[in-house]
């Protein structure tokens, strides 16, 4: 929609007396929405955008060109986009039909050229694009990215918005270790475990992290900690000396979020996750 003014003069005698003015609207027949098909982004995810052109009037748009920032924002004197285009992902549709795909002239920002709007009709782009380091990560984080359509027959460039927000939660991960890595009979032997949660939101209690094992050689005289402090047997953790079968008691252990900071110069998101430790130390 763009806004016009206009003001008249009179003259006479010499004389000349402006009127008031007066201010409009003109409503452009074509319509831009845009979608994203996917409403929450982690790192690596792909998320897919549908643009939406709607033509009312009686008149074929050709040639149009379609901007998207990608998210993009200032970082390090640059540009940080925490979205990238993925090659070749570009379909284009008229009326429902696919067609021969428009150039894509650049992938930062993303700029779409020739695109045609039949009158009466519709066309519709729908592409992909890969979350990047420089999304943010911290929660109640979004994505906000604009396509802007200009061309021809548009008194100004038309607008449309699609935000996305960061996935909520923990995402746990656990890595196992033996020391040392021979040992004799009736030795000593200690399993680690690791668990690393690169989420944005502690794994508490509720979370209900069991740790579970089957010590094979059977472990004997178990101890078991916890980030170094002492578990103790049926309330933290059971163990049959029997079959060396082991657990942790569900909630027992919680794994703090990861902390995020971002890199200056370019905007890219380092992820430290946050950390417990187990270990389980018995004779072989």
């Amino acid at each position: 929609m763009a806004s016009f003014t206009n003001q008249a003069t009179l003259s006479y005698n010499g004389l000349s007396v402006a009127s008031n003015t007066v201010t409009g609207q003109m409503i452009s027949p074509l319509s831009v929405t845009k979608t994203a098909v996917e409403d929450e982004y982690a790192p690596g995810d792909t998320v897919s955008y549908v643009i939406s052109l709607v033509n009312d009037g009686s008149a074929t748009y050709e040639g149009l060109t379609l901007s998207d920032d990608l998210g993009g924002y200032e970082a390090g004197g640059g540009t940080a986009y925490p979205l990238a285009y993925v090659a070749d992902s570009l379909r284009y549709f008229i009326n429902g039909v696919l067609q021969p795909a428009p150039a894509v002239t650049s992938t930062a920002p993303l700029t779409i050229t020739g695109i045609s709007v039949p009158a009466g009709g519709d066309a519709m782009l729908v592409y992909e694009t890969e979350v990047t380091a420089a999304a943010p990560l911290t929660a109640g984080s979004t994505v906000v990215n604009t396509a802007s359509l200009n061309g021809a027959g548009l008194t100004a460039p038309i607008e449309a918005q699609a935000s996305i927000a960061v996935q909520t939660g923990p995402e746990l991960s656990i890595v196992k270790s033996l020391s040392p890595a021979t040992v004799a009979q009736n030795g000593q032997l200690t399993y680690s475990f690791v668990i690393q949660n690169s989420g944005n939101e502690e794994a508490g209690a509720g979370a209900n992290i069991v740790v579970s094992d089957l010590f094979d050689p059977v472990l004997k005289d178990v101890a078991v900690t916890l980030n170094g402090q002492p578990l103790a047997l049926s309330a933290d953790y059971s163990y049959d000396q029997s079959s060396g079968q082991f657990a942790t008691t569900a909630g027992r252990i919680t794994v703090p979020a990861a902390t995020y900071a971002q890199t200056a110069s370019t905007g890219d998101w380092i992820v430290s996750p946050g950390e417990a430790t187990l270990t389980v130390t018995g004779t072989v």
